[in-house]
């Protein structure tokens, strides 16, 4: 995954119910806050200020010493999120430099359980990876997919289901259930990330089945891409669905048109905790991220950003991803 935006702002199939729907109250440049629904029930107020107020939770002794003896030493769990994610995911406060979402929510949880103090580090989407490679970051929280490729070099311990929007312009009439929805059609896409993964094939699907392949775009950032999409210059934008159901509340101008899995049509994609190969924090990741499933405050978290619906019941240890592509 990865998206920008400007500072100011069971299995998933294509075709079902977006994953949340959000409903806005108030914008989240002017210091108040908006307002996210889950599929049922009442909305959420969500905090858009720097005094987040994060759910927490103790620390546990059992698993906080499974962490590799380095990382106890230095006492600091050393995060990294992408500079370019969106809201709810990863993005800022109203102060334009204090980081929030859930994905800062999860990871403060995790560092709470292993009794260590979080430092967050924004990079972007490219250098998380180069980070986590050369061991200068523990672990990415930032809406990382589990995919086979990956799994050769990071271990993964999960924690949310992975869902992706098609957005469109709001009135537009287009729904996508399945690669024939998109032949012919712009499209633009974050480059990288599994969501153009999954939109090359469907492109190489749509030719290899007599019609248009997709005209792929690829923009420098998020307030770009929404601005060829008001004008007409491009069709859909292919994202993480909670981004685009939380930009589509907030603005009023797009719409989430069809969803779809991460992982593809057969496998439920997961988002997962992400560390270096080997580096001896995968367990007691998941072990934390268990614990405060268990417990009760990862659920508050998800329901504090309207994310309830990409809820897991258990974090597991490098499961099956997504699969490669057949070149």
């Amino acid at each position: 995954m990865s998206l920008s935006i400007p500072r100011h702002t069971a299995a998933a199939a294509l075709g079902l119910a977006s994953a949340l729907v959000l409903a806005a109250c108030g914008n989240p440049s002017d210091g108040g806050t908006t307002e996210v629904a889950a599929t049922k029930g009442a909305g959420t107020k969500i905090n858009l200020s720097p005094q987040q107020h994060r759910v927490t939770t103790g620390k546990v002794d059992s698993i906080a010493a499974e962490v590799p003896e380095r990382i106890r030493e230095r006492g600091t769990l050393e995060l990294v999120q992408s500079s370019g994610s969106a809201a709810p995911l990863t993005f800022y406060a109203t102060d334009d430099k204090t980081v929030i979402g859930v994905e800062s929510d999860i990871a403060y949880l995790v560092a709470d359980v292993l009794g260590l103090e979080p430092h967050i580090n924004t990079v972007s989407w490219e250098n998380v990876f180069v980070g986590l490679d050369s061991a200068k970051y523990d672990v990415g929280f930032s809406n990382i997919t589990v995919t086979e490729e990956r799994k050769e070099k990071y271990d993964f311990a999960t924690y949310r289901e992975d869902n992706l929007g098609f957005e469109a312009k709001k009135g537009s009439g287009l729904k996508v259930t399945g690669p024939e929805n998109v032949a012919g059609r712009t499209v633009a896409v974050q480059s990288g990330t599994n969501q153009e993964k999954l939109l090359i094939e469907w492109s190489k699907e749509n030719e290899k089945a007599g019609r248009e392949p997709v005209d792929i775009k690829y923009y420098q950032n998020d307030s770009d891409t929404y601005l060829a999409l008001r004008s007409g210059r491009i069709d859909l934008y292919l994202g993480p669905n909670p981004t685009a159901a939380y930009h589509a509340a907030t603005t009023g101008e797009t719409e989430v048109v069809g969803t779809y899995s991460g992982a593809g049509a057969t496998l439920q994609g997961l988002i997962a905790a992400t560390t270096k190969k080997d580096s001896g924090l995968v367990e007691p990741l998941a072990d934390a991220l268990n614990h405060v499933i268990g417990n009760g405050t990862y659920a508050k978290v998800l329901e504090r950003w309207g994310l309830t619906d990409e809820a897991v019941t258990k974090s597991e240890i490098n499961p099956p991803g997504l699969p490669r592509t057949d070149e």
